[in-house]
C-alpha cells in the first residue's frame, strides 16, 4: 500500500518516519515549526535497538560512522566509588551492536539527509487537517491518506484527538546539559555519577568533545542567572571529569529543561487515520535512554504495517496492537529507573541501593540493558523503482 503522509514533526521520530514511508513508496511531506533547524539537544546515546531502527531505514551505516562506540563506563557515587560497570564488549558479544553515542545535531543531519528534496518544509505548523499544498486554481491541494503526529511531549494532535487526557506532566526532575566546545580529556566513553537527589553524566564523541548532562530533582520553572556558576557550586566536591567538562562549556551552548512525561498512559496510539509517534504517544523520561530509540522503533513499525496491510485502518491497528504495550512498558521501567537513581535523597535508602548494586553479579547491568535492547524490526520492502 501507498499513498500520501503527512508527518507533522521534524524531531528523530517524524524524519524517521518520513523515511520509511518514502522508502516503501509513500509520497511524504513533513512539516516542522522551527523556521530554522538549529539542532539543539546536546547529544544522545543509542542502544542496539536503534541502531537496528535505522538500519532498517538505511541510515545505520551513515549513523555508526559518525557515532562513538561505548565500551567502558558506568555508574559511580560523588566519591567515585563505582557502583556498577558498563561491559560495552559484552553488549557487543550478545547484540552484535555496543552503546553508541553521537551529537542530536549529526543525527538530525544525516536522517534529513536521506530524505527527497522538498520533503521537509520549515516554519509550518501542522494539524490533522492541513492539506498538502496547493491545488489548481488556489484551491486547498489533496488531504493525506494517513497523518503521522511526531509533535512531541505537547503534542496538539494528541490533545485535539484524547481531549480527556491530562497529558504530559512534570517529572519531578530538571536538567541541564551541553556539548563542549573543545575535546576534554576523558577515561570512559560513558558514565553516570549519582548522588542525593542529582545526577551528572557524559557521553563521549568521536572529535574528543562530549555532552554532559546535570539531571537534579527540583520544583519545576527554577532558574539560575549564571547557570554555569550554580552547576559548578552544586557539584563543587563530586570526581573528575565534572569539573573539567563544566570548564569546556561555553555559557550560551548551555540547555536547561524541565523533564516531563505522559504518566497517564494513552487508551490508544491512533484516531481515524492519524497514527502518534515517539513523545507525542509515550514521553518518558531519560532514565533508560531509550526515548529515542522508541520512537525509531515506532518509525520502522509504522512503515512496515502500512507497507503490509490492505487499507490504513489495519495498518494503524496492527501498529497500535505492536507499539502501545512495549513502549508503555519501557516508560513504566524508566520512571521506575528514576526513582532508583538520582530522585533517590534519604541516606538509607541510597545506602541500601548502592549496597545492592554493588553485591549485583557483573552480568545484570548487561541483562537489564538487554530487556529493553534486544529488538529486531519488521523489514521494510523496497520502493517501487
Amino acid at each position: 500500500m501507498d499513498g500520501r503522509a503527512l508527518v507533522i514533526g521534524g524531531g528523530i521520530g517524524g524524519l524517521a518516519a518520513a523515511i520509511g514511508l518514502y522508502r516503501t513508496g509513500w509520497e511524504v511531506t513533513v512539516l516542522e515549526r522551527s523556521a530554522v533547524l538549529e539542532d539543539a539537544g546536546a547529544g544522545i546515546s543509542l542502544a542496539a535497538n536503534g541502531i537496528r531502527a535505522l538500519d532498517a531505514l538505511g541510515v545505520g551505516g551513515a549513523v555508526r560512522a559518525a557515532a562513538r562506540r561505548q565500551y567502558t563506563g558506568g555508574t559511580r557515587t560523588p566519591d567515585g566509588r563505582p557502583l556498577s560497570r558498563m561491559d560495552g564488549a559484552a553488549l557487543e558479544r550478545a547484540l552484535g551492536i555496543p552503546m553508541t553515542g553521537i551529537p542530536r545535531a549529526e543525527l538530525h543531519r544525516l536522517l534529513r539527509e536521506a530524505l527527497p528534496p522538498g520533503c521537509l518544509r520549515t516554519g509550518v505548523t501542522g494539524s490533522i487537517d492541513t492539506h498538502l499544498g496547493e491545488g489548481p486554481g488556489g484551491r486547498p491541494g489533496p488531504v493525506p491518506d494517513v497523518v503521522v503526529a511526531a509533535d512531541g511531549v505537547r503534542s496538539g494532535v494528541r490533545a485535539r484527538l484524547f481531549p480527556a487526557h491530562p497529558g504530559p506532566v512534570y517529572s519531578g526532575s530538571t536538567v541541564l546539559r551541553a556539548i563542549t566546545a573543545e575535546p576534554v580529556s576523558l577515561d570512559t566513553d560513558f558514565e553516570l555519577t549519582w548522588g542525593p537527589g542529582a545526577e551528572f553524566g557524559h557521553i563521549a564523541f568521536t572529535d574528543g568533545r562530549a555532552e554532559w548532562h546535570a539531571v537534579m530533582a527540583a520544583p519545576a520553572g527554577v532558574r539560575h542567572a549564571d547557570p554555569l556558576a550554580a552547576l559548578r557550586r552544586r557539584f563543587a566536591h563530586w570526581p573528575e571529569p565534572v569539573a573539567r567538562l563544566l570548564a569546556a562549556t561555553r555559557p550560551e551552548d548551555l540547555l536547561h529543561h524541565d523533564i516531563h512525561e505522559l504518566a497517564t498512559p494513552l487508551p490508544a496510539y491512533t484516531a481515524g487515520r492519524v497514527a502518534l509517534l515517539g513523545d507525542a504517544a509515550h514521553a518518558m523520561t531519560p532514565n533508560l535512554g531509550q526515548g529515542a530509540c522508541q520512537a525509531l522503533e515506532d518509525a520502522v513499525t509504522l512503515a512496515a504495517e502500512l507497507a503490509a496491510a490492505p487499507d490504513v485502518e489495519t495498518a494503524l491497528a496492527r501498529y497500535d496492537a505492536v507499539r502501545r504495550p512495549r513502549s508503555q512498558a519501557v516508560a513504566r521501567a524508566a520512571r521506575r529507573a528514576g526513582l532508583l537513581g538520582h530522585r533517590l535523597s534519604h541516606p538509607v535508602a541510597v545506602s541500601l541501593r548502592n549496597g545492592a548494586l554493588r553485591l549485583a553479579p557483573s552480568g545484570a547491568v548487561v541483562r537489564g540493558i538487554l530487556r529493553h535492547a534486544d529488538w529486531t524490526p519488521p523489514r521494510l520492502p523496497a520502493r517501487a523503482g
